[in-house]
């Protein structure tokens, strides 16, 4: 508040001093109008029309210029309408033209040069003013504009995350699902079949223990049973050669893998090597497995040979990264000087449940040629 008021006393004390300082008056109203116009300055603030208005009579007895230029400019800053600007402008350079013409004659060549520098002084602190707002109004847009392209890239990699907890969620729900319903389906087998009492009634119980437990799992994922089974690595690996794409899949280690570090090792490779054949078609691809403690990926391409199929950007990358840290690993991803791009990812072994064997990949090849 401090800062504006010695702005404004400044602004009017500059007015009125130039005033003060002008040694010819044309007019005897001259003196008295400009110093008035400068003191009244203030009102610009609010009104900036009327500010340019108490101008006009100070512009005409040839003293208000100070002020006049300190008016326009608020005019320009604040007035939207360029007519009603243009039309401002006319009038302080009418106002100023018009005491010449009624008190001297003078030829035509500088009547003309007269008006041109009165119209350019009277237009130039509004010009002025005007493009200030709008610089102002597009670096404000501006702002607005990347807030919301932020915004929107939040919300495309929030939509991919939920995305992918809904796909965790489903499978999930098959995995425990299944196991809950044959424990239901078993201990009503053993209810009928029991002749004990206490075993019959266990069994009864556990069987309700199932069922509810399997009821309030779907009632929390809101989810229905889907298909989630996977085909083996190598089979899309395979798939991908069908499709063109010269891939070469190399192999180490044997440590059995849970089936979330297998969906995730699955995901890894796939959502790679669909990147490759969207944005670098025709690169050669090498995916690098091994199943160590911890499993590592790699997927890395070169540049591509041929024109790309989509340039626009997905949330494929998003949701494969939320689903990575889920099976507790985490997603890396790089261009390369070559102008290719990595895919990599570390996750925990884990042991599978069924037979220490794989849940998700069915062997095998350990490496094979490109193709």
């Amino acid at each position: 508040m401090v800062k504006p008021l010695y702005r404004e006393i400044l602004t009017v004390g500059i007015a009125t001093g130039v005033v003060l300082l002008t040694q010819d008056r044309p007019f005897p109203w001259s003196f008295w109008t400009a110093v008035g116009a400068s003191l009244l300055l203030p009102v610009r603030l609010r009104w900036p029309w009327l500010a340019s208005l108490l101008c006009v009579p100070a512009v005409a007895g040839g003293l208000g210029w100070a002020p006049a230029l300190v008016a326009q400019y608020r005019l320009g800053r604040k007035e939207k309408s360029i007519p009603i600007q243009l039309f401002w402008v006319v009038l302080q350079t009418v106002a100023a033209i018009a005491p010449v013409l009624l008190t001297e004659s003078i030829p035509l060549g500088s009547l003309l040069l007269a008006t041109a520098f009165a119209f350019g002084l009277a237009g130039a602190p509004t010009a002025l003013g005007a493009l200030v707002t709008t610089r102002k109004d597009l670096t404000r847009s501006l702002y607005e504009t990347r807030r919301a392209r932020a915004a929107e890239l939040e919300a495309q990699e929030t939509s991919a995350r939920a995305a992918e907890r809904a796909r965790i969620a489903r499978e999930i729900h098959d995995a425990v699902g299944h196991h809950a319903t044959l424990i239901a389906v078993e201990s009503a087998a053993l209810a009928a079949t029991a002749t004990d009492p206490a075993v019959r009634e266990t069994a009864l119980r556990l069987r309700a223990l199932a069922k509810e437990s399997l009821s309030e799992m779907r009632a929390a994922l809101g989810l229905l049973n889907s298909d989630t089974s996977y085909p083996s690595l190598q089979e899309l690996i395979d798939r991908a050669r069908v499709a063109g794409v010269s891939v070469t899949l190399s192999e180490t280690g044997d440590a059995p893998l849970s089936p979330a570090v297998s969906r995730a090792l699955f995901r890894v490779v796939q959502e790679a090597l669909t990147n490759v054949t969207k944005h670098a078609p025709g690169a050669t691809v090498t995916v690098t497995v091994d199943r160590s403690s911890p499993v590592r990926v790699s997927v890395v391409n070169g540049p591509g040979t041929l024109p790309a199929l989509d340039e626009g950007g997905g949330a494929g990358l998003h949701g494969l990264s939320e689903r990575v840290r889920l099976a507790g690993g985490t997603l890396t991803t790089s261009y390369r000087a070559d102008g290719g791009f990595s895919v990599s990812a570390v996750l925990p072994p884990g042991k599978s449940k069924v037979d220490g064997q794989d849940s998700t990949f069915g062997g095998g090849a350990r490496s094979s040629a490109t193709a």
